[in-house]
């Protein structure tokens, strides 16, 4: 069965993350995306980390279920390509820094002018204007613009800390990905093509705040029940032989915890006897915790915690996520073969449909894999995709 998206295409004209995972999201709901790439190497992010040839790993991660076509679009002609492209196709993306589209004339109006119903995403990192509007951004940059590295301080120093994981470039696309998806939505019903601007700063501030500025949400402070931040209870925690995860200052899960580790006196020191007490004593108390467990092995501690109904988990190791029962029961991680790259290791698409599944697609393309065929798709004869390679409107630039 086709995905939830087949019929639709896309065209891609981005680098780096962002943009480009926010199109595999979409060809993994069925539609065909069409990546466009620089004759001058194409998309950087092929090049960086782990890789065979022209694909690295991450690259092909958010790059699957593409055909790649190498235009020029820094040539007239190669900008006719894409607007022949665009005519055809429901949505284009691009993360260009702003005015660089504006200058290739391929902006919104610019494409608009080709096709009406055109849905043109646009996705920045700090937004159209501003202070910051044209300054390179990165995913760390924002992490710490937007007060996700502060909120990753540990308590005993205060030192910010960045998240080693391009948490914000995720982020922005799965919004990207609900944005376009709620715009195609309006246009089915009679709302027509339209302009969405994202940018990293505000996907990354909109995803912080709801539990990471609790404290600075609610501006009448005389009426206000100050709590501690749910961040406060992140803790992993050292075992005899490895790490575990859990939290049990509830009222509910306090005793469940002191029974679990056999420690029922902390049940009636008065130190702990109140979940207030114990929110202002956390520190207090995780010391005393992290004494007691260097006794347990991980196995046993686990096993202890589920059976007072603790919620907890072992942390895995990098390479042993895929092995974890649950993540082999549910088959999030496949192995299989892929052209190019061989035998591969990734996690399928996390949302399951019953009648119109979604599925990994095509391999993630070598640079210029479908110039000509797409070409050919577009009326272009032969000879006239030669002449546009020789003339270094279509194809990579020979180094």
């Amino acid at each position: 069965m086709p995905g939830p998206l087949h019929g639709y295409t896309i065209v891609e004209a981005c680098q780096m993350v962002a943009g480009p995972l926010a199109c595999t999201q979409l060809a993994d709901l069925g539609a065909e995306v069409i990546k466009v790439e620089s004759p001058h190497g194409g998309d950087r992010m092929r090049y960086l980390g782990d890789r065979v040839k022209d694909i690295a790993a991450l690259w092909a991660m958010v790059n699957r279920g593409k055909r790649s076509l190498v235009l020029d679009l820094q040539h007239p002609d190669g900008v006719a390509v894409l607007k022949q492209l665009v005519a055809q196709a429901d949505v284009f993306v691009q993360n260009f820094r702003p005015g660089v589209v504006e200058r290739l004339g391929i902006d919104d109006a610019s494409l608009r002018a080709v096709n009406r119903d055109l849905i043109y995403a646009s996705i920045s990192g700090f937004g159209v204007d501003g202070p910051y509007a044209g300054e390179k951004s990165y995913d760390y940059v924002v992490q710490a613009l937007s007060g996700m590295a502060a909120l990753q301080a540990d308590p005993a120093d205060d030192v910010p800390v960045l998240l080693r994981n391009i948490v914000i470039d995720k982020t922005t696309a799965g919004y990207a990905t609900l944005a376009i998806l709620a715009a195609l939505l309006a246009r089915t019903r009679g709302a027509g093509g339209q302009h969405i601007d994202l940018s990293m700063l505000d996907v990354a501030v909109s995803f912080l705040w709801p539990d990471g500025m609790m404290q600075h949400t609610v501006l009448d402070g005389g009426r206000v029940t100050s709590g501690g931040r749910m961040s406060d209870g992140y803790a992993v925690r050292r075992t005899a032989d490895g790490y575990v995860t859990f939290m049990g200052i509830s009222d509910r899960q306090f005793p469940a915890v002191c029974h679990a580790l056999d420690h029922e006196e902390w049940l009636t020191d008065p130190r702990f006897a109140t979940l207030a007490d114990r929110e202002s004593r956390f520190e207090e108390f995780d010391e005393i915790l992290a004494d007691v467990l260097t006794g347990w092995t991980t196995a046993d501690l686990i096993a202890a915690l589920k059976a007072g109904d603790v919620p907890c988990a072992v942390i895995n190791p990098i390479d042993q996520v895929h092995l974890d029962p649950q993540v082999a029961h549910n088959g999030t991680v496949v192995e299989h073969d892929r052209p190019h790259l061989g035998r591969i290791r990734e996690p399928v698409p996390p949302m399951h449909f019953s009648a119109t599944p979604a599925g990994l697609g095509r391999h993630a393309p070598r640079l210029d894999e479908h110039t000509d065929e797409i070409l050919t798709e577009l009326g272009y004869a032969p000879d006239q995709i030669l002449a546009a390679r020789r003339s270094g409107v279509a194809g990579p630039r020979r180094r």
